[in-house]
């Protein structure tokens, strides 16, 4: 029974830390001047919700407990620095029990958290733990690297926040649309990292794919006349909506050989409906096109069904905004299955150099080494995917790939 009531308050705790840190973390910021010091009680107490509910029980009101509970603790902290201890006093008074700060306040900290200044991986992690209210050792495992790395690179990131002075605000003018395409792309990673969490206990902890939906979702109500903004949202209900069609019993599905009629058809209708919402804006942009392409695959009844020649044009449109090398191996992939696999290939080794390490270049240039009847190379290349990916689903494909030579 203890088990079970303590269950149910940690996950109305992963509820309520998502809905309300990242206002308490804002309103915080703005009484007390000091980003750090919001986000070092807001972090304290849900430590302390996560104790107290499981003993005492969940409180009447949730998110009203976590901001009197974080603003005691930054009073703590200004206390004990003796730092602003004459202005105290003057501090305003805390909000009435059951508000909270505006909606809107958590679209400045999320991009002063992805501030250009900082890091990729700084902006990553902090946007997990001020804005999603992730635990250290969560964004750990969601990234794929320890608790301490972790720990350093947001106070790192913290302190220069501080030491820049880099501002809480949603810019305006003309570094506005490169600002948001940043914060656009690190919710995109949020979401991709979500397919990588280590760990035996990882089911337990919140899924950073759930996270990335809802700051996207986020960032969409607050922006409604971003056309990226609901680009990037449609991209990621499409994906979602193939989730439980991608791990069956917990081996890896690729998406040509997927249950169909696992995909979420609910999601897949609110992708379409914030793609058309874009599109009505008439503001095009890689989220868009992304979206576009993954809208091609859900309107196929099955792989052989789908239209590669519109995804090979919505990738060669792709180009124009992203001309990475990740989006230059997808669109190989999309070349092949309209001009042949050999085709193919001679862009996928055009992008040798950049993508040598990447167990993804190797996977792709092994199926269609296969397709091309080079079953040697072919093998080779799985055993170099192997060697390279940490991901025990996808090992387990490639060990099935290469017939179990690479064990």
């Amino acid at each position: 029974m203890e088990s079970g009531r303590a269950a149910a308050s940690d996950r109305l705790l992963g509820v309520v830390v998502r809905e309300e840190s990242a206002r308490i973390t804002a309103a915080l910021t703005a009484s007390f001047g000091s980003f750090d010091v919001a986000e070092e009680a807001v972090a304290e107490a849900v430590e302390e919700a996560l104790r107290e509910w499981r003993r005492r029980g969940i409180p009447p009101k949730p998110g009203a407990w976590l901001m009197q509970a974080a603003r005691h603790n930054a009073l703590d902290r200004v206390r004990r620095a003796r730092v602003l201890r004459d202005k105290v006093a003057l501090l305003p008074e805390p909000l009435p029990a059951g508000a909270s700060a505006p909606a809107d306040e958590r679209l400045p900290l999320l991009f002063g958290c992805c501030h250009p200044a900082l890091a990729p991986d700084a902006q990553l992690a902090l946007t997990l733990r001020a804005v999603c209210g992730l635990t250290t050792a969560q964004i750990a495992r969601a990234t794929f690297s320890t608790e301490p790395a972790t720990g350093q690179r947001i106070s790192r990131a913290k302190r220069k926040i501080a030491d820049s002075g880099i501002p809480l605000r949603v810019p305006s003018g003309p570094d506005a649309a490169a600002r948001l395409d940043l914060v656009l792309t690190v919710v995109s990673v949020t979401y991709s990292e979500a397919h990588f969490v280590a760990g035996a206990d990882a089911a337990a902890d919140r899924d950073p794919a759930d996270d990335a939906l809802w700051l996207a979702e986020v960032i969409a109500d607050a922006l409604p006349r971003a056309a990226e903004a609901h680009g990037l949202l449609a991209l990621l209900r499409f994906h979602r909506a193939r989730e439980s069609a991608r791990s069956v019993d917990g081996e890896l599905v690729l998406l040509a050989d997927q249950d169909r009629s696992r995909w979420d058809a609910g999601l897949i209708a609110g992708a379409r409906d914030e793609l058309e919402r874009a599109a009505r804006l008439r503001r095009p942009g890689r989220w868009q096109l992304h979206a576009a392409i993954a809208a091609c695959h859900a309107d196929a009844s099955d792989a052989a069904s789908t239209d590669w020649l519109q995804v090979l044009t919505l990738y060669d449109m792709l180009l124009a905004y992203d001309r990475t090398p990740v989006v230059r191996l997808n669109r190989a992939v999309a070349l092949a299955r309209v001009e042949g696999a050999d085709a193919a290939l001679d862009e996928v080794d055009a992008l040798a150099d950049a993508l040598a390490r990447s167990h993804l270049w190797h996977a792709v240039r092994a199926s269609l080494l296969r397709e091309a009847g080079r079953d040697d190379e072919a093998l080779a290349a799985d055993l170099r995917a192997l060697e390279l990916t940490a991901n025990e689903a996808e090992r387990r494909l490639l060990a099935a790939r290469t017939g179990g030579a690479g064990r």
